[in-house]
């Protein structure tokens, strides 16, 4: 991780002038964080469908990532998580990722950090093997990372959702082809104890 993480910061440092990290997120980041998504997100935050996949479980190995500021305060803030994306003509499962919440505090928008946090979670995600990535979010701004909607076509969420927010980006040639079915959460749920500290 290290070295995916020094390369986005290269290249970040050579295009904006302001100071962040991109770092690994520690237990010691979760309060922040949800105070970000909050505030960020607004309060109907964890009714979304996307949310339903999330509930209770434990982010992909190595995929819950942070930006911090120069004092090592939390500014921005994206994790995946493991999913199945529906099923082959064969009936079996195809592992993936979700994405998201992807959320950048309000007072350092448009500083490309939210950016440098896509790309590291896309080239780790696809150092450690993973096949696609899906999400539900602005195909506009997405795009720019080589989401669409093109693989989602005969996918659903569990739950309600806006076709055409519903997008992926394939890390492995044809790995969402002929998948088709609802996503279902895979990663390890959260023990009792850790669901309590977080709320």
């Amino acid at each position: 991780m290290a070295a995916v993480l020094d390369s986005v910061r290269a290249l970040f440092a050579q295009k904006n002038d302001s100071a962040f990290l991109i770092d690994r997120e520690n237990p010691s980041d979760v309060v922040a964080r949800e105070r970000l998504l909050d505030r960020a997100m607004g309060p109907n935050r964890k009714k979304k469908s996307s949310e339903a996949l999330r509930r209770n479980r434990v982010p992909a190995e190595g995929l819950a990532l942070v930006a911090r500021d120069t004092a090592g305060h939390v500014i921005a803030t994206v994790r995946l998580w493991n999913i199945d994306a529906g099923i082959t003509p064969e009936g079996n499962p195809v592992p993936a990722l979700l994405l998201g919440p992807l959320a950048v505090d309000a007072d350092y928008e448009g500083k490309g950090i939210g950016a440098a946090l896509m790309r590291a979670a896309i080239l780790e995600a696809r150092k450690r093997g993973h096949g696609a990535i899906l999400l539900v979010g602005d195909a506009p701004y997405y795009e720019r990372f080589g989401f669409s909607a093109e693989r989602t076509a005969t996918l659903m969420m569990p739950g309600p959702f806006t076709r055409e927010r519903f997008l992926a980006l394939e890390l492995r040639a044809r790995w969402l082809e002929g998948a088709a079915g609802v996503l279902v959460a895979t990663g390890p749920k959260l023990v009792a104890s850790s669901i309590k500290r977080a709320a």
